[in-house]
């Protein structure tokens, strides 16, 4: 494995294409001190001490790997190539182990723009193509960590209170306050506080690369439905154990949820249905 690069990171400056075009974009590189490693078909496609993190604005974070920590003989080129107006010209392998093959889904800028000359013979996976992925010994979900990132769960006494079709579906002074950055305040409260009879498990699964999978519940209440308006994790990653087998609703999708007996402003995010 390629030794751990020095703690020095990159912030692109405006110049070459897309630079030029977007004087506000950003994208962010900077060395992850973690071992990150890849696997597919049963084997072990990369493992680094050497792992880039990228963090580019509308994108999920994506690690790059220096190639000599990559099995490139278990990558297959291909004819796929891509541009990036920020980045340069990609081109891709297909990865074939034991009989099962992921297709173009590796990537490389060899030769990219000057701002990103850090990619520089490292290559980077579609994280949904391979079949896991692990920092240290633990398997992340979903994508990269970011590391700007972060995670508070405080408990709390002070009440909250949910309201669906004028009706209260839950009322806690034990609540946890969770916050994550660039997301709306999340308040997970004990199931005993929570008018279960009024729920109905379903099918719906979402995983969170830094809480775990979540399962889902729809509320019928006044002769409405609302579909999968309530999440728990029975079994979160370790950071985000305090918040185990709790339920947290949608402050966006509710009709109301009350802290202090103040009713807070409705968010609008990518989960918003209404």
């Amino acid at each position: 494995m390629t030794e751990t690069p020095p703690r020095r990171g990159v912030r692109a400056v405006k110049f070459e294409d897309g630079w030029r075009t977007d004087p506000v974009y950003s994208i962010d590189v900077e060395p992850c001190p973690k071992r990150v490693r890849v696997e597919f078909g049963g084997e072990t496609v990369a493992d680094s001490l050497g792992v880039l993190t990228l963090r580019e604005q509308g994108h999920l974070p994506a690690y790059y790997f220096p190639k000599a920590d990559v099995a490139m003989d278990l990558m297959i080129p291909t004819d796929h190539h891509t541009h990036c107006p920020h980045k340069g010209d990609a081109r891709y392998w297909t990865v074939a182990v034991n009989g099962a093959t992921a297709e173009n889904a590796v990537w490389a800028y060899d030769e990219p723009f000057e701002q990103m000359a850090i990619l520089r013979n490292h290559v980077a996976f579609y994280w949904n193509k391979m079949d896991r992925w692990l920092e240290e010994d633990e398997e992340v979900l979903v994508h990269a960590r970011d590391p700007r990132k972060r995670i508070d769960i405080v408990a709390s006494s002070r009440p909250v209170r949910v309201v669906l079709g004028d009706e209260t579906v839950a009322e806690s002074r034990e609540a946890l306050f969770l916050f994550e950055t660039d997301l709306p305040t999340r308040y997970y409260l004990p199931a005993s506080d929570v008018r279960t009879d009024l729920l109905t498990p379903t099918q719906s699964r979402t995983r969170c690369p830094y809480k775990g999978e979540a399962v889902y519940w729809s509320a019928a209440v006044g002769g409405r439905t609302f579909e999968d308006v309530v999440w728990s994790y029975p079994d979160p990653v370790p950071e985000a154990g305090r918040i185990r087998d709790r339920m947290c609703f949608y402050n966006e999708n509710v009709d109301a949820v009350y802290v202090d007996g103040v009713e807070l402003p409705k968010p609008r995010t990518k989960w918003s249905k209404r």
